[in-house]
């Protein structure tokens, strides 16, 4: 099926600046609380919300197989279960309706009072129902770093890091959407110099820059995904900030690996852009270093998505701080070979699980993807406009998180994933 929506030459009559992130050509998918408190699936085009619940109802996909309340959920789990062929046929759709060349909707009053909405009258919600988390270690940028900093420099890599993408399971209670605070969390944690262990807050709460891909209900128990497949089973991709305590991860990580210190929380941002509108930004990813068995050999060689990522810190009351500018393109393992070796062994993936890239790092201190390599460990503080300096996130500052394409004139955006860190919560 061609991806008509996908035509750059595309125009729509809903207002769209210049440098939005949601021209025609994005069309993400998540869900909204109303105006009038109604839960909804829902789209966005410039800076209009689109009830597609109540587009659905008035009728503007019919011709499309879909059930009455397909959009009428608090998730997408059920849409994205329905299959790649749906996805593509409602975006196309959507695409069609709001094209500056269709006066169906554009002239039907009452019909636009009902289905779109400025943004300040909706209130973004978590797009999907997580059931499981799986968090990668795919940056070999950011795992030499993290290496270097603990490990001998000449063997910074572990044997195993070239040959498969390490990951672990996370906890899927604590994904949130953007815009719901985190509390700075408390642990056990072992001072420089201790030899026995002390309770209390985190001292070294840090940021991890991160991407992540939704995937539809994809294999039984036993059955494997093979690698040129995978993506028939991938929705789509968010940002992904999974927050990390230094500190606690220090002690507790040995032999099992993150606990508390990764549990806590992970952010993502609410708008979920399809991999169809990723297409036109396919790249090659990092040539490997080791070859690499044969379940994890793809037979095209464009499996990256050239994404550029920023990360910004905003003290309490004032003005942002660019921190990083990196690139998902720096992948060592990309998503498909994640999501193969993630089933390899048998293990069945569900619509709505989250898959976590790890911490994008770059080649460049400037794109470096936590404040553990900006800083250095903390030995290289970063210097804020408002002259406070930071080696870790302060309580009550903001990180924000943001994405974009940008090709022959056409950008596709994900919108930010922003969360402000709270003192450790109290009792009230």
């Amino acid at each position: 099926m061609p991806l008509s929506a996908n035509n750059p030459d595309r125009t729509s009559w809903l207002h769209v600046d210049k440098n939005s992130d949601f021209p025609i050509q994005n069309i993400p998918f998540g869900v909204f609380l109303t105006r009038d408190d109604i839960i909804t699936i829902g789209t966005r085009i410039g800076d209009t919300a689109i009830d597609l619940g109540a587009l659905h109802q008035l009728g503007y996909f019919d011709g499309i197989p879909l059930t009455d309340d397909i959009f009428l959920q608090d998730s997408l789990n059920d849409f994205i279960a329905d299959g790649r062929k749906t996805w593509r046929a409602v975006r196309d759709r959507i695409a069609e309706i709001f094209d500056s060349n269709n006066t169906t909707l554009k002239n039907n009053k009452s019909h636009k009072e009902i289905v779109l909405f400025r943004l300040d009258e909706i209130e973004m919600q978590l797009p999907v129902e997580v059931g499981d988390y799986t968090d990668f270690y795919s940056s070999i940028e950011h795992a030499t770093n993290v290496g270097t900093m603990f490990r001998d420099p000449d063997n910074a890599l572990l044997p195993n890091w070239l040959h498969i993408p390490v990951g672990y399971h996370g906890r899927s209670s604590s994904v949130i959407p953007s815009g719901i605070p985190v509390h700075r969390p408390q642990g056990q944690t072992l001072p420089d110099g201790a030899t026995e262990p002390v309770f209390g807050p985190s001292k070294l709460v840090d940021f991890e820059l991160e991407m992540a891909f939704i995937t539809t209900a994809a294999n039984d128990l036993g059955e494997p995904i093979p690698v040129d497949e995978a993506e028939e089973y991938i929705f789509g991709l968010v940002l992904l900030n999974d927050w990390s305590a230094r500190d606690i991860q220090k002690w507790e990580y040995v032999p099992l690996g993150p606990f508390l210190a990764k549990n806590f929380a992970t952010s993502i941002s609410p708008w979920i852009v399809t991999l169809d509108a990723l297409e036109p930004y396919r790249v090659e990813g990092p040539k490997p270093i080791k070859p690499q068995l044969d379940y994890l050999k793809s037979t095209s060689k464009k499996k990256s998505f050239d994404i550029h990522l920023e990360v910004s810190i905003q003290p309490e009351g004032a003005k942002e701080n660019l921190v990083s500018k990196s690139n998902f393109k720096y992948m060592y393992w990309n998503i498909s070979q994640q999501l193969a070796h993630h089933t390899i062994n048998g293990c069945p993936v569900n619509s709505g699980d989250l898959m976590g890239s790890g911490t994008i790092s770059g080649p460049t201190p400037d794109s470096y993807g936590s404040m553990l390599e900006l800083t250095w460990k903390g030995e290289k503080p970063i210097k804020l406009k408002d002259g406070t300096e930071r080696k870790f996130i302060n309580d009550n500052d903001t990180v924000i998180m943001r994405g974009f394409c940008e090709k022959d004139g056409t950008r596709i955006g994900f919108g930010e994933v922003s969360t402000k860190l709270l003192p450790v919560f109290k009792k009230k």
